[in-house]
């Protein structure tokens, strides 16, 4: 199959159990998810990601597209000024790009990490 779709994301019930997320004294976020495989390019790592109010670190060394369909918080790059993002943005992210999430509503995306 040559395309895939995600039918209505934003109410998709089949997520995955991720664990948690957080920082030392602060209320751990949990997170879930579903990946989807590009046949072919097996190393791009896609899906729908969903995550509980919290705050943690990021450390994602690949780039990073992700589209919110749901939810709001901030993420403050090291060393930059903070983002706000709601539902209907869309963040890039540069390889190595670390920083601090702080998700105020749970937060749903679609994501491709390269």
């Amino acid at each position: 199959m040559k395309v895939q779709q995600i039918k209505q994301a934003v109410r998709l019930d089949a997520l995955e159990d991720w664990g948690v997320a957080g920082l030392p004294g602060t209320e751990p976020a949990r997170v879930s998810g579903r990946q989807y495989v590009i046949p072919g390019s097996e190393a791009i790592d896609t899906g729908v990601f969903e995550c509980t109010p919290g705050t943690y670190r990021r450390s994602v060394k690949q780039a990073e597209v992700m589209h919110f369909i749901a939810g709001s918080g901030t993420f403050t790059p090291y060393g930059e000024e903070t983002i706000h993002f709601r539902s209907g943005d869309t963040l890039f992210f540069e390889a190595n790009t670390e920083g601090l999430w702080k998700v105020d509503e749970t937060i749903r995306k679609v994501y491709v990490i390269f």
